[in-house]
């Protein structure tokens, strides 16, 4: 069994920043489950283009909104406490802050190691190691 407190993650290396997000990393790939979970923050009036083409991606909305895009088909969606989008086709999107910080909970398959950071498309890059 593992318990995994947040507020334990914040200010050590699994608390990963980049332009216009904060994820703190709960679970990863060394933790076994076959899946990661994060926490990720996206800070109101935040815009990013993302593409995760090696991973698939649930993301849960607990606080906070915005919006998703999804760029194949313009279709734009509120995101708001509550909501969950799946991103089941690698989908490129653009996910945007609204008024107030949204709070994401967030499982990626494949799990992440846990430095990655986005790379010119938008990705993660895959393990390696696979």
């Amino acid at each position: 069994m593992k318990i995994v407190r947040v507020q334990d993650i914040i200010g050590t290396e699994r608390e990963v920043e980049g332009p216009g997000w904060t994820s703190r990393r709960l679970l990863l790939k060394k933790d076994g489950m076959g899946f990661s979970f994060h926490e990720t923050i996206i800070p109101a009036g935040a815009e990013l283009n993302l593409w995760y083409k090696h991973h698939l991606e649930a993301v849960y909305c607990v606080a906070g909104n915005g919006t998703i895009t999804d760029l194949a088909t313009s279709e734009v969606h509120d995101i708001t406490d509550g909501t969950l989008y799946a991103l089941d086709n690698h989908d490129r999107h653009v996910l945007r802050g609204g008024t107030a910080d949204m709070r994401l909970i967030c499982a990626f398959n494949p799990p992440v190691t846990g430095r990655e950071v986005h790379d010119e498309d938008g990705a993660y890059m895959p393990d390696p190691e696979g």
